[in-house]
């Protein structure tokens, strides 16, 4: 709150105040009000029912001091906080992402005819491409598998299209979601590689080809780079989505400039398409690098 408060101070003769980061911030989705009960006009403060102080500005004293009620968002006052059971912007836009992954595999395909609608067949795509993928990458031994990997994609495609939405909420921007899936694919496939293999799954960090000098060289990189998995499975997903909607609204803090203004329109709409695409390559690939990690647990040898 104090560098954002500092920031707005540093800008305040140019006219250009914007944080590009705020929309990424987990906020209740009923949050908190109440009334300011008494100021203390010199320090520019509030009194609360319950005693508690809160910040206001001055044209809030003043309508305090002279009879007006004023209340505050304790969330944004910093006077509230989130729980693990609190329903916020997050939550929402995952239970949106469900309901809409439900309505585009489910719903859609429930009345199935010979000439499918458009929802039917972009339901019938989705699935021919994940099971092809899965199929080649993985082998025919990973297709019963197909299901969990089916519902990774469509989840991260459902999330990022929706976070492309005005006023929406991205909700695979944030590690805490991303990582959640990564650590699940790792430890499957790690489950699965030693209820298939035993103490074999671990042939998969010795590489026999190797000259034997350098086999445990190898090995310990191999090592290193297996545990490395679920960060960069996760960091490359959070990342790319964070960025992305980041510049896009810088640009359009820049479009209240009259005079760059369709410069920064042109520059929105160019990095919203990209946006698109990038939001279909981010499934896909978190979605192929599953399939190679199912690859090694089901064939670790090298």
């Amino acid at each position: 709150m104090a560098t954002e408060a500092h920031a707005d101070a540093a800008t305040e003769g140019s006219g250009l105040v914007f944080h590009p980061m705020d929309q990424f911030i987990i906020k209740p989705l009923f949050p908190a009000h109440m009334e300011v009960e008494s100021v203390d006009a010199e320090r520019s403060v509030g009194i609360l029912s319950d005693g508690r102080e809160v910040a206001l500005s001055h044209d809030q004293v003043a309508q305090v001091a002279s009879g007006g009620h004023v209340e505050v968002n304790l969330f944004e006052a910093g006077l509230q906080q989130i729980s693990w059971f609190t329903p916020t912007n997050a939550t929402a836009w995952l239970a949106v992402t469900v309901l809409a992954v439900v309505a585009l595999l489910v719903l859609s395909t429930s009345k199935r005819a010979i000439v499918p609608s458009r929802m039917q067949s972009i339901a019938e795509m989705a699935y021919g491409f994940v099971y092809k993928m899965v199929e080649d990458v993985a082998g025919k031994d990973g297709v019963k598998y197909f299901p969990y990997i089916m519902t990774l994609f469509m989840f991260i495609v459902c999330a990022n299209f929706l976070g492309l939405l005005p006023m929406s909420f991205t909700t695979t921007s944030h590690i805490a979601v991303t990582a959640v899936m990564a650590m699940a694919v790792f430890l499957t496939v790690t489950l699965l590689g030693f209820y298939k293999h035993g103490f074999g799954f671990l042939n998969i960090f010795w590489i026999a080809q190797a000259p034997l000098v350098l086999r445990p060289i190898l090995a310990l990189i191999e090592v290193i780079s297996y545990f490395v998995r679920p960060v960069s499975h996760s960091i490359r997903l959070a990342g790319n989505m964070m960025a992305g909607h980041a510049v896009i609204k810088v640009f359009a803090a820049f479009a209240a400039i009259a005079a760059i203004a369709p410069f920064s329109i042109v520059a929105i709409t160019a990095i919203y398409a990209l946006e698109m695409l990038v939001s279909f390559i981010q499934a896909y690939v978190f979605a192929i690098l599953t399939c190679v990690y199912l690859k090694d647990a089901l064939h670790p040898h090298h």
